[in-house]
């Protein structure tokens, strides 16, 4: 993979790499590949970068917890409609 100038450049199949690099999902010498494009494409770098900031904060939402009156409120309509649908 060759360096580009802009992400233009970059086909979906590149920049599906850089998902594929995130996920751990490459080999030993895909990953040297995409790391090299990543050090020298500003554009597939910010991309990476910007992937990186998304993956975090959904990680960090996930983390939360929901309150225990919601939690208690759901378990109640879910017993509510098996109860109706018996």
């Amino acid at each position: 993979m060759g360096d580009c100038q802009s992400l233009g450049d970059c086909d979906d199949q590149r920049i599906g790499r850089i998902y594929e690099y995130l996920d751990g999902a490459l080999s030993r010498e895909d990953l040297g590949e995409i790391k090299a494009h990543l050090d020298g494409c500003t554009d597939c770098a910010s991309e990476y970068d910007l992937e990186c900031v998304i993956r975090s904060v959904v990680k960090r939402s996930c983390k939360e917890a929901a309150p225990d009156t919601l939690k208690a409120a759901i378990l109640s309509r879910l017993h509510e409609g098996r109860s109706a649908a018996v």
